[in-house]
């Protein structure tokens, strides 16, 4: 519910999640990636139809990620190397999320909506060290996008959500068939409790990309999540 409410698809929060309850690390990156794809297509349709998307950014940013989503996907890390990446990774999740419920410019207030001025030529140099990144830990890499094009006031949190969406799915289609295609995991590796887990994710979605398209933000709700995050990092880096 809250990822979609700024146009995410929730990799990170599913890893906490999994962390949290022990999940296995080569079950954790294919779930994740599965989850991901189902709820950015949902989140990428709904802020497409208000509006808030632009295709020719979007498709530079892809241009430098699809290839290194791919390739980070096929490889496979080992165990402690993998939770030692992905706890860093929830680490800086968690800092983002407490930056963003005090951020001004992340408030989902129509009036703070800014041009899209993201420059075409740099878009694809981002996109590939994000991609990379999302292939490896199994995330969509909105996580890190959305943060780079508002601090640099290249978009309002709108039209930031308008082009993470489609960046996360196109991403994590990427990043799962590069690790189907490379063998570092297989369908097997994927849970049946995958199909109920999209289904729940889908209903937080259908809320989520509501109150991110018509409400404000709920604070409480994003520090909850990001000291979720803190828990989940610190038990991957052997902290708690």
């Amino acid at each position: 519910m809250f990822y979609s409410s700024v146009g995410h698809a929730g990799a990170s929060g599913y890893l906490a999640a999994m962390a949290i309850v022990g999940v296995a690390p080569e079950l954790m990156r294919p779930t994740a990636l599965t989850l991901n794809i189902v709820i950015a297509a949902f989140t990428t349709w709904r802020f497409r139809g208000a509006r808030f998307f632009d295709a020719k950014i979007v498709g530079a940013f892809l241009a430098g990620s699809v290839p290194l989503a791919f390739i980070g996907g096929g490889i496979k890390l080992p165990s402690e190397i993998y939770k030692l990446l992905v706890g860093v990774v929830l680490l800086c999740s968690a800092t983002y999320l407490v930056w963003r419920s005090y951020s001004k410019r992340w408030q989902s207030d129509p009036a703070a909506e800014t041009p899209v001025t993201v420059p075409i030529f740099i878009a694809p140099f981002i996109g590939a060290a994000v991609g990379l990144l999302s292939g490896l830990t199994g995330t969509g890499g909105g996580i890190f996008l959305s943060p780079i094009i508002l601090l640099m006031a290249w978009a309002g949190p709108k039209a930031t959500a308008g082009i993470a969406a489609p960046f996360i799915m196109v991403n994590s289609i990427a990043g799962l068939s590069g690790g189907l295609y490379k063998g570092s995991f297989a369908l097997a590796t994927i849970p049946n409790a995958v199909v109920p887990l999209c289904a729940a994710a889908l209903v937080g979605a259908i809320l989520g990309t509501w109150l991110g398209l018509y409400k404000l933000s709920n604070r409480l709700l994003i520090l909850t999540l990001a000291f979720v995050m803190l828990i989940a990092s610190g038990k991957l880096l052997g902290l708690t």
